[in-house]
């Protein structure tokens, strides 16, 4: 629920149009990969190790080949046979001294050491899943278990164990971005110096549909399909295709389907994909895997898992000078997808927050633990930066007896500055943070807020509020600076956008939707480009067979980006269509003027309509075909000249039972500046998801591992998942500043409440602490926490007296 606030825009855009997509979802007509079934379909369960660390010495398969209804059984040594390739990462990091990161092998299926709980060891194929899973029981496995480095503090001890012998001290790669000696000078004649430490709890994505896949090799045709629960089917295509499996990639067709959530999860290429393929060509059957919630604890990337140590460096006025931050980050077992990019290329050239910093250097570490692989999470990258930031601004208020807000104030990078180029590689192109944090204190009767916490002081409960002015950076381009940095794709996207002859339109986009809306906010960015009804437009998605080649959905691209491509693809259908248009009418193209869907003669009646204009371009009776072909379906790549940077200020109100330490947030506000609004009841939907997951890191979720690497939050038995009783009503509102550099002005919205909240609610709950001595608490704030943290103040207060 909220109260809402945004600005009018004419016209479709602007429009608070339902989502139409949610139809299907909310009757139960939804496609998910788990709805299909393919004729003579098999099932898959995979056997999974128990152990962190272990030497594989024997698996004895025979009994569970001999169970009823196996049709086979697949273990490393099989894929090691026919020569599969591993897991590709799509992101290379190059250490300090130019040294490229430490890049172990993945395997699809492990041959001799498991390296995490819930490393893939076999696969049993059976007719049905339950004859598989009875199966598996009968995989009897010789492990030697070898000692394990659980958390980042044992795998960075000295003298721990190796996770991998090419990578000393369990170090991935030592990066570095900034200007170390200036920001020595500036420290030396500091004021002041603000330390903190900060640690990311490591979270679990828990989408509310668990990944699947099936594989499917047609021997008629030697082609391949899968199935999969993804956020970008391309990229998989080219990995699997390319590097696992050597599958050229015009016989291989990736679908996904609908898919229930990502939250960055979806992105990566997962062992169970090539699984499914590889297994479907040694059976000749459709293979289909889909994962147990359990499994999905140990299976699906986890996200965050982060140890920073910053320093400020401030003047006696409070204005920064220099920030210098050393990031210890978590990649698990095996490289990821994008993980290396994440605590580098998505977090430390955030540091400069939206303050005016002159001066900043961030070394990052990447250390390999015996735990599964760590990557993006919803805001990936930019939600650790956004909270060290805002908790060592909060703390440097504090030391220095200034107002949190006016600290902030000084700092902020006026709208008059911009283009601002930041000393961590970024140039922000335009922004108000002022106006976002009055937007957020008038939404939030911040005047009023002395009265409430008298209230609550009145009830016993503590009342503390909270203030997050965080930027982010999305978008993820352009091409050839991410190639510079690592990525080993394009991150541009593509769209073809094909008008029909009676001027219905469909729209083949390389972005995916899984709860973003697409299917509703692209028609709205057609039908108001094109002038024809939003019901007749179709976007067409997930399906690397219909589709251009594009980069999926994650960063909060797929506006800025895939729409932008999809405007490019418009203004080629516009330019052509008024070559026909003027044919018709017989005129010069420079007497024609496009409104509302139709090309008109200035200053006469005359007139065609996009619809008439499509009619001709496929049926070229009267045409000038001596300028250009028939049809009208035209094709277009976009490619950023930047990210984007939507902003804001998120405020929180919490009240904290001393008695309990149970924290509630009673009031949650989020005024952000996401660029222009295409859709502003999508816009709201996308911000209370991520207000919810970042409270929810806030004060109630985190995967914990023992020293030995067990997963101790396996389930929802003892991982914290918040309710919606947990939560206020939302204010949300929004304060636009078109982006300059794509065609919609659109930034982005789909992380900017998992990463300005998270700081905000920590900052409330040290608020309400504050009287009785606390100055500390790590995420996720938890009762027993809040609870250790008062009666431990209130012993050292008793000691001094």
């Amino acid at each position: 629920m909220s109260t809402t606030t945004h600005p009018s825009i004419p016209g479709s855009i602007g429009a608070a149009i339902p989502r139409r997509e949610d139809r299907r979802f909310i009757t139960g007509a939804g496609r998910y990969v788990d709805d299909i079934v393919l004729p003579h379909q098999a099932y898959a369960v995979i056997v999974r190790s128990p152990h962190a660390y272990a030497q594989i010495r024997a698996i004895a398969t025979a009994a569970a080949l001999a169970a009823p209804g196996v049709l086979a059984v697949f273990t490393g040594h099989d894929v090691a046979a026919d020569k599969v390739g591993g897991i590709p990462c799509g992101w290379l990091v190059k250490s300090k001294d130019g040294s490229n990161m430490v890049e172990p092998p993945h395997p699809m299926l492990v041959k001799d050491r498991v390296r995490h709980v819930g490393d893939q060891v076999a696969v049993v194929i059976a007719e049905s899943k339950a004859e598989a899973r009875a199966a598996a029981q009968l995989i009897e496995i010789d492990y030697e278990v070898l000692p394990a480095v659980g958390t980042l503090q044992d795998a960075t001890a000295p003298g721990a164990p190796a996770v991998w012998a090419e990578a000393p001290d369990n170090v991935c790669f030592d990066w570095d971005l900034g200007d170390k000696a200036a920001v020595a000078t500036a420290m030396a004649s500091a004021y002041k110096i603000i330390d903190i430490e900060v640690r990311q709890n490591r979270v679990i994505p828990n989408a509310i549909e668990p990944r699947a896949a099936i594989g499917h090799y047609d021997p008629a045709g030697d082609y391949y399909t899968l199935y999969t629960t993804s956020q970008n089917p391309h990229l998989i295509r080219l990995l699997l295709g390319a590097f696992v499996l050597g599958i050229p990639e015009h016989r291989l067709r990736v679908v996904a389907p609908d898919v229930g959530g990502g939250f960055g999860s979806k992105i990566y290429h997962y062992a169970e994909e090539a699984i499914v393929v590889w297994a479907s060509k040694k059976l000749g059957r459709p293979v289909k895997w889909t994962a147990e919630r359990s499994e999905s604890f140990m299976s699906d990337a986890h996200g965050r898992d982060t140890i920073m140590t910053a320093q400020l460096a401030v003047d006696k006025d409070g204005k920064f000078l220099a920030f210098k931050v050393h990031n210890v980050a978590n990649m698990g077992a095996y490289l990821s997808t994008f993980a290396p990019a994440i605590p580098t290329y998505l977090s430390a050239t955030l540091m400069a927050g939206c303050y005016t910093t002159p001066a900043i250097y961030v070394e990052v570490k990447a250390v390999f633990t015996h735990t599964v692989p760590v990557d993006a999470y919803r805001g990936a990258g930019r939600p650790e930066a956004a909270y060290l930031i805002e908790r060592i601004v909060d703390k440097a208020a504090r030391e220095l007896g200034i107002d949190r807000l006016a600290i902030r104030r000084k700092n902020f990078i006026r709208p008059d500055q911009f283009p601002y180029k930041t000393p961590v590689a970024l140039e922000y192109d335009v922004g108000d943070y002022e106006a976002t944090l009055a937007l957020a204190l008038k939404a939030g009767d911040y005047d009023g807020y002395p009265a409430r916490r008298a209230a609550s002081q009145q009830r016993g409960k503590l009342r503390g509020i909270g203030f997050s002015t965080y930027v982010e950076g999305c978008g993820i381009a352009p091409s050839a600076l991410v190639g510079q940095l690592g990525a080993r794709a394009g991150l541009y996207e593509a769209a073809t956008v094909r008008v029909h002859p009676t001027g219905s339109v469909s729209v083949f986009t390389g972005t995916h939707s899984h709860g973003q809306g697409h299917e509703t906010t692209f028609a709205q960015l057609v039908s108001d480009k094109l002038g024809v009804p939003f019901d007749h437009v179709d976007i067409v998605h997930g399906d690397t067979d219909r589709i251009p080649f594009g980069m999926g959905t994650y960063g909060s691209r797929s506006l800025s980006v895939g729409g932008s491509a999809i405007v490019k693809a418009i203004d080629k259908i516009l330019k052509k269509g008024k070559t026909i248009a003027a044919h018709l009418l017989a005129v010069s193209e420079s007497d024609l003027v496009w409104s509302r869907g139709e090309f008109r003669v200035a200053g006469t009646d005359r007139r065609k309509t996009i619809a008439e204009v499509a009619f001709a371009a496929y049926v070229p009776h009267n045409y000038p075909i001596d300028k250009i072909e028939p049809g009208l379906e035209e094709s277009a790549f976009y490619d950023p000249l930047n990210f984007t940077f939507p902003a804001g200020c998120h405020l929180c109100e919490v009240e904290v039972d001393p008695d309990t330490g149970v924290v509630q947030v009673v009031q949650m506000v989020a005024a952000d500046d996401v660029g222009v609004v295409l859709n502003p009841m999508i816009v709201d939907g996308q911000l209370h998801g991520g207000l919810v997951q970042g409270i929810g890191q806030a004060l109630y979720e985190e995967a914990q591992y023992d020293e030995s690497g067990q997963l101790l939050t396996g389930s929802y038995l003892n991982y914290g998942m918040p309710r919606a009783s947990d939560f206020p009503f939302f204010n949300v509102s929004t304060h636009p500043t078109a982006c300059t550099h794509n065609p919609i002005g659109a930034k982005g919205v789909g992380e900017v409440g998992a990463i300005g909240c998270p700081p905000a609610v920590i900052n409330a709950v040290l608020d309400a602490l504050a009287p009785l001595g606390v100055t500390d608490i790590s995420m996720p704030a938890t009762p027993e926490k809040v609870w250790r943290a008062i009666a431990s103040a209130q012993a050292a207060a008793s000691t001094r007296d």
